[in-house]
C-alpha cells in the first residue's frame, strides 16, 4: 500500500498545541463504576487546574461489550458530577469525531505507516498455528513473532492468496524500554518480556492498545490518566510513540480502589456503581468529594471540598502509589456533612421523592418535613422510615409515655394531654411560633418543665419515641385537625 506522507503531515497540522489537554475515554459498558468516576475526576481536575481542555472520547472498538444506552449513562453521570467537557461526541470539537468506531478509517492508515517505519508487521497466523492468533489461539503466553520474519515475497504471496491477517506491533528483541510515570516514577522493562500485541484485527477495527495511542496523539492529549493495571502495557505504548517519532504524554497511573485489603471493587461482586450510590441516597457532590480522596491527598486535615475547590488544590503529586479501600462509613460521613450544609430549598428538592414515598397526604408540606430531617439523616434513603408516622399514626404501647428524663409516666401524661388539648384547639394561628409559645406558656402555668409537657405530646402525635423534630414541629406539620385527633386518641389510650 502506498503511503501518502502529505496526508499524515496535514493531520499533524490539525493537532492542538500549547495547552494542557486531557481525555476521559470510557467504554460504554452500562454503568460508571467508582474507579472510572475517579479517572474521569482526576482527568478533569488536571485539565481545569492548568486552564486546559477536558475531552470526552467514547472507546467502543470492543463491540462485544457494548451495552445499549450506556453512552447516555456516561453523559448523565458526568453532568450530575459537574464534569463538563470541552470537546466530545455530543458537542464536537476541532479533532473529532470523538467516537472510535467513527474514526475507523484512520487506524488502518497509521498501521500501514507503522509497518513502513518498521514498528509493525502483518501476521497471517490463525487459531490453529503455534501462535496466539487474533482470538487467543493455543495456550501460549506470547506470540513468537514468526510472521515478522517473512520476506516481502512471502508476504505478497499470502496477500495475493487472500489469507486474512492482523497487524501486530514489532517489539525489539533486544534491550529494554524505560518509561516515566508521574506517580510511580521511572519503570524499566526488558523488551523480550513484551509481546507483539495485535494493533489491527482482521475485521479492520483497532484494538484498544493501538486506537488510544493514535487518538491521544491526534487529539493533542498531554496527560493520560488511567488505572495502574495498565502499567504493564505502558512500555508498548512508549515503543509505539517512539516508532512514530511522536512525543510521549505524561502518564498518571492510579492505584486501584479496593473493596478490602485483598479484593478490587467489582460490579459483579455487588460493589456499587455511581448510579447505585445515588439510588442508595447519596448526594452526587458528596460522592465526588469522597472519590477524589480515594488515592489522593490535598495535604493537611481538610477533607470537604467543592468541585471548584478541588480544582484549586489538586496536584498530581498528591496521588498515592498505594491502593485505596472504599469505606462506606466514611462516605456516610461525607454525605451527612453535605446534606447538613445544603440550602434548605436544595435539600427539599433532593428529599422530596423520598418524603413522598412515606407521606402521600398532599396537604403536608414537604419543605416543612425536609426542615426537620436535614440535620438528622445520613442518606436520603433514611427518610421514609423516619417520617412514616405522618401519614398514619402507628400502633404504640402506653409504656412510651413513661420517660425518666422528663419525669413522665402514664398518669402525668394523661394530665398533660388533657391540659394541652383545649389550648391547641383554640389557637388563633397555627404556626410553629404560636404552637411553641402556647405550650411554653402552658408549662409555666402548670409549673412543670417544658419536657414534662412536650414528651407525652410527642408520643401522642407521632406514636414513636424517636422522631425527627420535636412535638412543636410535628404538630405544625400535621395541622390542627390531625393533631387534635391524635391527642384525643392518646387520652383515650391513657384513660
Amino acid at each position: 500500500m502506498a503511503i501518502d506522507l502529505k496526508w499524515f503531515e496535514q493531520m499533524e497540522t490539525k493537532i492542538p498545541t500549547g495547552e494542557v489537554r486531557t481525555r476521559f475515554a470510557p467504554s460504554p459498558t452500562g454503568y460508571m463504576h467508582v474507579g472510572n468516576l475517579r479517572t474521569a475526576l482526576y482527568t478533569y481536575l488536571i485539565a481545569r487546574s492548568h486552564s486546559g481542555k477536558f475531552i470526552l472520547r467514547i472507546e467502543d472498538t470492543d463491540q462485544n461489550r457494548l451495552v445499549e444506552g450506556a453512552v447516555q449513562v456516561i453523559y448523565d453521570t458526568m453532568k450530575k458530577c459537574g464534569l463538563t467537557h470541552d470537546e466530545g461526541p455530543d458537542i464536537g470539537g476541532p479533532v473529532g469525531p470523538y467516537v472510535q468506531t467513527e474514526r475507523r478509517s484512520l487506524y488502518g492508515k497509521y498501521a500501514e505507516l507503522l509497518i513502513e517505519k518498521g514498528g509493525a508487521y502483518r501476521c497471517f497466523c490463525g487459531k490453529d498455528d503455534d501462535g496466539d492468533g487474533e482470538d487467543g489461539g493455543k495456550a501460549f503466553s506470547k506470540y513468537d513473532g514468526r510472521c515478522s520474519r517473512l520476506t516481502e515475497e512471502e508476504i505478497q504471496a499470502k496477500l495475493d492468496a487472500g489469507i486474512p491477517y492482523v497487524i501486530r506491533q514489532k517489539i525489539p528483541r533486544e534491550g529494554e524500554t524505560t518509561f516515566h510515570d508521574a506517580v510511580f516514577g521511572n519503570i524499566t522493562t526488558p523488551n523480550d518480556s513484551l509481546d507483539d500485541q495485535i494493533l489491527i484485527k482482521s475485521d479492520g477495527l483497532p484494538t484498544y492498545n493501538f486506537a488510544n495511542v493514535i487518538d491521544d496523539h491526534l487529539m493533542g492529549i498531554t496527560h493520560v490518566v488511567r488505572g495502574s493495571e495498565y502499567l504493564s502495557s505502558a512500555p508498548k505504548y512508549n515503543l509505539l510513540y517512539e516508532s512514530f517519532g511522536w512525543d510521549v504524554p505524561v502518564y498518571i497511573h492510579c492505584p486501584p480502589v479496593m473493596r478490602d485489603a485483598h479484593n478490587k471493587m467489582s460490579k459483579r461482586h455487588g460493589d456499587p456503581s455511581y448510579e447505585d450510590l445515588i439510588a442508595q441516597g447519596y448526594i452526587s457532590e458528596a460522592v465526588v468529594n469522597y472519590v477524589a480522596l480515594l488515592g489522593w491527598s490535598p495535604g493537611g486535615e481538610r477533607e470537604i471540598f467543592t468541585l471548584d475547590e478541588l480544582v484549586d488544590v489538586f496536584d498530581i503529586g498528591g496521588i498515592s502509589k498505594s491502593p485505596s479501600i472504599f469505606d462506606i462509613e466514611k462516605l456516610n460521613y461525607f454525605n451527612s456533612a453535605y446534606i447538613r450544609a445544603m440550602p434548605l430549598e436544595k435539600f427539599a428538592d433532593a428529599a422530596r421523592p423520598f418524603i413522598r414515598q412515606a407521606i402521600k397526604n398532599p396537604d403536608i408540606n414537604t419543605v416543612d418535613v425536609a426542615a426537620i430531617l436535614q440535620q438528622r439523616c445520613e442518606k436520603l434513603t433514611d427518610i421514609p422510615e423516619k417520617i412514616d408516622f405522618f401519614d398514619e399514626l402507628p400502633e404504640y404501647d402506653n409504656s412510651l409515655f413513661v420517660h425518666k428524663k422528663s419525669k413522665s409516666d402514664e398518669s402525668s401524661s394523661l394530665e398533660m394531654l388533657n391540659a394541652v388539648l383545649p389550648v391547641l384547639e383554640s389557637l388563633d394561628t397555627w404556626t410553629e411560633e404560636s404552637i411553641h409559645g402556647a405550650l411554653v406558656a402552658l408549662a409555666e402555668k402548670l409549673e412543670v418543665k417544658n419536657a414534662k409537657l412536650m414528651w407525652p405530646l410527642r408520643i401522642a402525635v407521632a406514636g414513636k419515641a424517636v422522631t425527627p423534630g420535636g412535638a412543636v414541629e410535628i404538630c405544625h406539620i400535621l395541622g390542627r385537625g390531625e393533631t387534635v385527633r391524635r391527642i384525643n386518641l392518646g387520652i383515650q389510650k391513657l384513660s
